[in-house]
Formats: C-alpha cells, sequence, structure tokens
C-alpha cells in the first residue's frame, strides 16, 4: 500500500539555518513531523533527549546499526547519526508528512530506499555569513569552526542532487520557499484525496 504521507529531506551545512527553519515550519504547517534521530554526539546544553535528539551509547547505536534499524545513517565528526526506518514509515502509513534533517550521504542512502522522497539543500548566502553564524551559536572552539567550515564546502557541492534549493538569507523568505514546497506537493491527488476525501465525497454525491 502506497504511504498516505510525503518523506521530505532537508540537508544544508552546518550554520545554514536548516534546525531553525524546519522548527519552524513544524510550528506553523499542519500533519508534518520531524523525524527525532539517534546520535552518539553529546549532549548541549539545552538539548531534550528525545527532543533534538535520541542520546544513545557507542555500543548502543552499533547493535540497533547491526540489526538493521536506521533508514540512514552516517558518522560526522567522529559522531554517529541515524534515523529509525520503522518510526518514518509508521507517520507516513499514517498520512503524515515527515522531515528528515540529515547530510548528502545520508540523502543518498535514503533515495536509495525511497524513491518518491522530496529532498531540499539549503544554502547560506555567503561563505562569511556561514563563519559568523557559526562563531555566533558559541557551542564550538575555533578548531572545530574551521573543520565545520572546510566541511561545509564539500557539503554544499552536492546541491545538485537535491530537487529544491532554498538560500537562507531572510529567515522569513526562506522559511516561506519551504512552506511552498510542501503546499505544492499537498495539491497533488493523493494527498488531496486522503485530506479532503469528506469535501471531494459530497461534491460528488
Amino acid at each position: 500500500m502506497a504511504n498516505k504521507g510525503k518523506l521530505y529531506i532537508i540537508a544544508a551545512p552546518s550554520g545554514a539555518g536548516k534546525t531553525s527553519l524546519v522548527k519552524a515550519m513544524v510550528e506553523s504547517t499542519p500533519h508534518v513531523k520531524v523525524s527525532v534521530s539517534h546520535t552518539t554526539r553529546a549532549q548541549r546544553p539545552g538539548e531534550v533527549d528525545g527532543v533534538n535528539y535520541h542520546f544513545v551509547s557507542t555500543e548502543a547505536f552499533q547493535k540497533e546499526l547491526g540489526e538493521g534499524l536506521f533508514l540512514e545513517h552516517a558518522e560526522v565528526f567522529g559522531n554517529y547519526y541515524g534515523t529509525s526506518e520503522t518510526w518514518v514509515r509508521e507517520q507516513l502509513a499514517q498520512g503524515e508528512d515527515v522531515i528528515l534533517e540529515i547530510d548528502w550521504q545520508g540523502a543518498k542512502q535514503v533515495r536509495r530506499l525511497m524513491p518518491d522522497a522530496v529532498s531540499i539543500f539549503i544554502l547560506p548566502p555567503s561563505l562569511e555569513a556561514l563563519r559568523e553564524r557559526l562563531i555566533g551559536r558559541a557551542t564550538d572552539d575555533m578548531e572545530i569552526i574551521d573543520r565545520r567550515m572546510a566541511q561545509a564546502v564539500s557539503e554544499m557541492s552536492h546541491y545538485g542532487e537535491f530537487d529544491y534549493l532554498v538560500i537562507n538569507d531572510e529567515f522569513d523568505l526562506a522559511l516561506r520557499d519551504l512552506q511552498t514546497i510542501i503546499r505544492s506537493r499537498r495539491l497533488a491527488i493523493g494527498w488531496m484525496q486522503h485530506y479532503k476525501a469528506d469535501l471531494i465525497k459530497g461534491l460528488l454525491n
């Protein structure tokens, strides 16, 4: 049976504003959820287990990986990240749209398993703006920031593998762009037949 919901992949270099944009979109758009990834990285101040990430040990992550429980997984700066395949498929089957916040490598894995997924890449307006945002987060030292900047250039070179490209220069405009992508997909017959079933039935009776 085909999924009733749509899977969206959103990728971006660290500091491009992906997490803030996705949070704002979920808060303003019904029937869309963000998959909470499993990670082995340390929990940062203000983060909540089960909300920002499922924080697990490396041993626990490797066990779940060996059991084939992840739709995709990746290693970033020595830490592992993974998406629960069961949770994603359950949400889609219930008619919820699901957003995966993952890197280009994870996106490639997901597209191979779920080719109907819609992929979106977010770019910063400039390298200078990206560096300023990373410094402004005050979560990493300069050595880590330099590593993230070098990694960002490599990551951004894969933008052409995605279906849509959003430039996060002005936050509100970038948010509207993301909302427009989802709104346009929801005008497709499959989504409308599911969520507007009563209206359609009434019109045809």
